[in-house]
């Protein structure tokens, strides 16, 4: 049996990819962070170098 334990964050246009252990879900999905998982609520991106998120 494998273990997932690294995933792509759940917001579509982000390009981070996460610990499940540290990740916040919301769901049933793992997100970033709470920029993501709030659906970028007045246009903030999630704050990770490179990513750019902010839809």
């Amino acid at each position: 049996m494998t273990t997932v334990t690294q995933m792509k964050c759940a917001c579509e246009p982000c390009l981070c990819v996460v610990d499940t252990s540290q990740a916040l879900e919301k769901d049933g999905k793992f997100y970033c962070g709470e920029a993501c998982a709030n659906g970028h609520q007045n246009g903030a991106g999630c704050g990770h170098t490179g990513c750019g998120c902010d839809s």
